[in-house]
C-alpha cells in the first residue's frame, strides 16, 4: 500500500525507537487502518525480525522467521525465552502482527512474555514491537490492568482513521464535493481509500460489477476476527444504518428482549464498530445515549451494500439507486466534516463539542467554553442556496432550550452549507459565521 500520511505517527514511532534503552511499543486499531505499512515503514532501515502470527503452530513459525533472519538460530532450542535472549543482540526490533492470534492459541503467552520481558530483555536496547487489529482483546487482554504484561509497555498507540481534511494527499485532482463522496465512502481507512479510483462513483460503478470485489463479504471478513456468530451483530448494525439509534428502537428492529442486546451493544463498543453519545452536557450515564456506527465504510455498506446483496450478486444491480439517495445520506457525513473543521480551524474558542438534543429538540453540534461561559449552534445542511434567515430563526427558537447558563451565556451561532443565498455576520445581536464548501476547501 502506498504510504500518504501519518505523520505525526511516524515521528513518535521513530523516537521510539532511536532511544538507547529497550522499548516496547504496542500498536493497535481497526483491521484495514494501515498499522502494518506503518510499522514497516519506520523500521524498512533497521535490523528487524517480523513476524505475521497465525492461530496455530506459532513458536514453530517464528522459530522458522529467526531461522531466515539468522542462520546461526538453528543451534538454538525451539523456545520464545531462548530465541529473545539471542535476538536482543542480534536485532533492533522484533515486530509480531496479529498478537492476538498467539493469545487464542495459548493462554499462557502472556505470562511468557512477561518473564521474556522482566528477564530476557532486561537492560537490552531491542525494541519489541506488538501489533493487533482485534481492538477487544487487546484492550481486555493486554492493556487492561489484569494483564501480566501492564505496566511494561513504553509506548501504546491506537492507529485511527485520517481525517477528512489529509485526503488530498490521496486524492490531489479531486475537488471538495468528490473529497466528500469517496469520504462517505472510504472513512479515512486507507485501504479502502487507495481503491478509489478518480471520481467516486465511476470507480464505484465498475468495482460493483466485479464478482470478487472485496465490497461483497468485506463485513463478515471483518467480523470473523471478533465474533463466532455475527448474525445478530449484524442485524444490530444494519439499525443504526437506518437511524434506528435508541436501544429500544433497535430492540424492535430485531426483535429480541432488551435485556438480551445488552452484551451485543458492549461487544460492538469494544471492538469500535459502533460508539455511544450523549447530548454535550449530559453525563456518561445519562438514559438519553444514542448509538451510531463508527465509520462511513460500515454506514455505506449496511445503507447500499447489505439490503442490495442479492441483486448485486446476480448482477442486476442499479448504481443509480445510490446515486438517488447518496445526497440525503452525506447530509449526516456533512455534521462530522464540520466538527473537523471547527477543530482543526481554531474558528472558535472552545473546550467541549457535540450534539444536543432534549425530547423533541435536537441540535446538530454546540461547541461550549466553559470558563467563558461561551455556547456556539451549530447547524448543518447539505443543500445549495441555504437561506440563512429562516435556518438562524429555527436555531435560534431551538437553542432557547438549551439550559447550561442560560442567564448568563455569551451565543454566537455557525451555519454550514453547500453554498448560501445570503452570507450574514450577525443575527439578534449575535456573531454569526457562515461556512460554505469554497471555505472548507481551503482547508484540504
Amino acid at each position: 500500500m502506498e504510504f500518504k500520511d501519518r505523520t505525526s505517527e511516524i515521528k513518535s514511532i521513530k523516537k521510539l525507537l532511536n532511544s538507547n534503552k529497550f522499548e516496547f511499543l504496542i500498536l493497535y486499531g481497526r483491521r484495514r487502518i494501515g498499522k502494518t505499512e506503518l510499522i514497516l515503514k519506520t523500521t524498512q532501515n533497521r535490523k528487524r525480525l517480523y513476524y505475521f502470527a497465525v492461530e496455530q503452530g506459532n513458536l514453530e513459525r517464528f522459530y522458522n522467521a529467526c531461522l531466515e533472519y539468522d542462520s546461526k538460530i538453528s543451534n538454538l532450542k525451539k523456545d520464545f525465552g531462548v530465541l529473545f535472549e539471542y535476538l536482543k543482540d542480534k536485532a533492533e526490533v522484533v515486530i509480531i502482527d496479529e498478537f492476538q492470534n498467539m493469545i487464542k492459541e495459548d493462554k499462557n503467552i502472556l505470562n511468557l512474555f512477561q518473564e521474556i520481558i522482566d528477564i530476557r530483555l532486561k537492560g537490552s536496547k531491542l525494541k519489541l514491537i506488538i501489533l493487533g487489529s482485534s481492538v477487544s482483546m487487546i484492550n481486555s487482554r493486554i492493556l487492561d490492568y489484569k494483564s501480566p504484561l501492564y505496566g511494561r509497555r513504553t509506548g501504546t498507540m491506537k492507529l485511527n482513521t485520517v481525517p477528512f481534511f489529509e485526503l488530498k494527499k490521496f486524492f490531489p485532482k479531486m475537488n471538495i464535493n468528490e473529497l466528500i463522496e469517496a469520504y462517505s465512502f472510504a472513512d479515512g481507512i486507507p485501504y479502502y481509500l487507495i481503491k478509489i479510483e478518480d471520481n467516486f462513483f465511476d470507480w464505484f460503478s465498475k468495482e460493483i460489477k466485479n464478482k470478487t470485489s472485496f465490497l461483497l463479504d468485506e463485513i463478515d471478513f471483518l467480523m470473523k476476527y471478533e465474533f463466532e456468530d455475527s448474525g445478530t451483530y449484524k442485524l444490530i448494525l444494519e439499525a443504526l444504518s437506518f437511524g434506528k439509534t435508541k436501544i429500544n428502537e433497535i430492540k424492535d428492529y430485531i426483535k429480541v428482549k432488551r435485556t438480551d442486546l445488552s452484551p451485543y451493544i458492549q461487544n460492538l463498543t469494544q471492538i469500535n464498530m459502533i460508539r455511544r453519545e450523549i447530548p454535550i452536557t449530559e453525563n456518561i450515564k445519562s438514559r438519553n445515549g444514542r448509538y451510531y456506527l463508527n465509520d462511513n465504510f460500515l454506514k455505506f455498506w449496511f445503507k447500499f451494500i447489505y439490503p442490495n446483496l442479492n441483486s448485486i450478486l446476480e448482477g442486476i444491480f442499479n448504481v443509480n439507486i445510490i446515486k438517488k439517495e447518496y445526497n440525503s445520506y452525506l447530509g449526516f457525513i456533512f455534521e462530522e466534516i464540520a466538527k473537523q473543521y471547527l477543530i482543526r480551524k481554531k474558528l472558535i474558542d472552545f473546550d467541549k463539542i457535540g450534539g444536543w438534543w432534549y425530547k423533541e429538540v435536537e441540535i446538530d453540534l454546540i461547541a461550549l467554553n466553559e470558563n467563558k461561559k461561551k455556547a456556539v449552534f451549530i447547524e448543518c445542511k447539505w443543500s445549495n442556496n441555504v437561506i440563512t434567515e429562516e435556518v438562524l430563526k429555527e436555531l435560534s427558537i431551538k437553542s432557547k432550550k438549551f439550559e447550561w447558563n442560560k442567564e448568563s451565556r455569551k451565543e454566537a451561532y455557525i451555519i454550514f452549507a453547500k453554498s448560501f443565498s445570503r452570507k450574514i455576520n450577525e443575527f439578534e445581536g449575535r456573531k454569526v459565521y457562515c461556512l460554505d464548501l469554497k471555505d472548507l476547501e481551503k482547508s484540504v
